[in-house]
């Protein structure tokens, strides 16, 4: 109710408690195409999907390297993510200059968390409509963490975003007790499965669609290109899908208390960002 008298500014909370900009930011990671994040004790992999606007465009890249024990892959809009891999690239470096080592990967995520959680407490801001999964290896083994709009940031096991997402959580935790002991090779086909069920049927994984890359031990981050990715794609061709090709649409969302329905998503908001990122 009233619900436009306060989104027109990231600082206006509603009566619920809610900054309705930073939800339409995270929204628009919900939109993107969907990305999967694993590892194991040596490795730690990220396959996402690419998107094409069009036939007659090039796939959108969605795996980025940061440096040579870091890469992220991203979800919604690209254009803040190059943002972000651009600050993330700087302080990387600045850190290496510095103390000649590599940035551990928790100190990393913590500065990243604090400049976009800026966005959310400034009124000239708008939040970075952008959900990243970052995979790293130091001192302290692999990792892979999540990141959101409103500047929350997880440390995963496993963990995919993006549209039908859903599908390949549900996959990755059923499997969640395999990954730890995984091969490199393991770890990529159980990411690629998750992946293929984040699909809708008459759509197939492809070297065209999917992009992979992997960091670990005594080994940098590397984005495979379409002739390294096929021998991969070829293990689980002719496999059976296990997970649901579909989501079901959401009810009315609830504040954090429970009782009352919050109000839904407007049109608006999705078309709009439909527009601004990354299309099929």
């Amino acid at each position: 109710m009233f619900r436009n008298q306060y989104d027109s500014d990231v600082t206006v909370w509603s009566p619920q408690g809610r900054l309705h900009q930073v939800e339409y930011a995270m929204e628009a990671v919900n939109l993107g195409s969907a990305t999967v994040g694993l590892k194991s004790n040596a490795y730690a992999v990220l396959i996402a999907l690419k998107r094409a606007s069009s036939e007659l465009s090039a796939y959108q890249k969605k795996v980025i390297n940061i440096d040579d024990h870091i890469g992220v892959t991203i979800s919604g809009l690209t254009a803040d993510a190059r943002i972000l891999s651009r600050y993330m690239r700087t302080e990387c470096l600045n850190y290496k200059y510095s103390h000649d080592t590599y940035l551990p990967l928790n100190r990393l995520i913590t500065t990243l968390g604090n400049k976009m959680q800026v966005c959310t407490q400034r009124y000239d801001r708008r939040p970075y409509g952008v959900g990243l999964l970052v995979a790293g290896y130091d001192d302290k083994g692999t990792h892979i963490y999540q990141t959101c709009p409103s500047a929350n940031y997880y440390d995963c096991k496993a963990m995919s975003i993006g549209s039908r997402s859903q599908s390949a959580r549900t996959y990755l935790e059923k499997h969640l007790d395999q990954f730890s002991n995984s091969s490199l090779e393991e770890l990529i086909k159980h990411g690629l499965r998750a992946l293929r069920d984040t699909l809708p049927p008459e759509v197939d994984l492809s070297t065209k669609n999917v992009s992979i890359g992997y960091v670990g031990k005594e080994q940098q981050f590397k984005i495979l290109d379409e002739e390294e990715t096929a021998p991969y794609l070829r293990l689980i061709e002719g496999e059976e899908r296990r997970g649901a090709t579909s989501e079901k649409p959401q009810g009315p969302l609830r504040d954090d208390q429970g009782d009352e329905p919050r109000d839904p998503m407007p049109d608006v908001a999705i078309e709009a960002a439909e527009h601004a990122m990354d299309t099929d």
